[in-house]
């Protein structure tokens, strides 16, 4: 874990961004390097978000390049710092959201047996997953862009958007139109969190 955090904290680092040094330190404060990634699912073990926030990040980047390579005059809107903040970030919000619990399981015999779990706590902020990322994330002093904060804010609409309202679904859409970090973190979170840690 300590090779994955140190790698982390150098892409955050250079980025230069007015408030990354407060955001680290928050971030080690609310536990982020410690957290899982989801309760049951991808990457439910200590150290998990830090792995997922890694692998969303290189996805990122490797879907930037075959972006620049068909359509260049795209990468000055996909700035590299860009990347690096909503794909590391875009998942704060899991920081204090997973509490350690004992679960049933069953075993390979078929008896149950409990194992260690997390269960979720939405009691600490009660905000959407990305409004709140974005809330800790400025609160803390962040400097993020509108297309930063846009694709964190709506990073998992793949997922929610059949039940948002219709000005969600339209503030959605012109935020696509807006940024292509938006379809970019849609697309490397997707790919990261159900094929790479499926």
């Amino acid at each position: 874990m300590k090779e994955r955090k140190d790698r982390f904290m150098t892409l955050l680092m250079s980025t230069e961004r007015d408030g990354i040094i407060k955001t680290m330190q928050m971030l080690e404060r609310i536990g982020f390097f410690k957290a899982p990634a989801s309760s049951k699912f991808h990457l439910n073990y200590e150290g998990g978000l830090l792995e997922h926030s890694l692998n969303v990040f290189d996805m990122a980047m490797d879907i930037r390049e075959v972006l620049i390579k068909r359509t260049p005059d795209i990468e000055e809107k996909l700035p590299v710092d860009s990347v690096i903040i909503a794909a590391l970030l875009h998942d704060v919000c899991k920081a204090d959201f997973y509490k350690p619990a004992m679960k049933k399981q069953k075993n390979k015999d078929g008896q149950w047996e409990e194992v260690k779990g997390y269960d979720v706590d939405y009691g600490q902020f009660p905000f959407g997953h990305g409004e709140k990322s974005v809330i800790v994330l400025m609160k803390n002093g962040l400097k993020l862009t509108t297309e930063e904060a846009l694709a964190i804010r709506w990073h998992m609409q793949a997922w929610d958007i059949p039940m948002q309202s219709a000005e969600a679904k339209g503030n959605f859409n012109k935020a696509k139109e807006l940024t292509p970090l938006v379809s970019l973190l849609i697309a490397a979170d997707g790919l990261a969190s159900h094929v790479l840690e499926g």
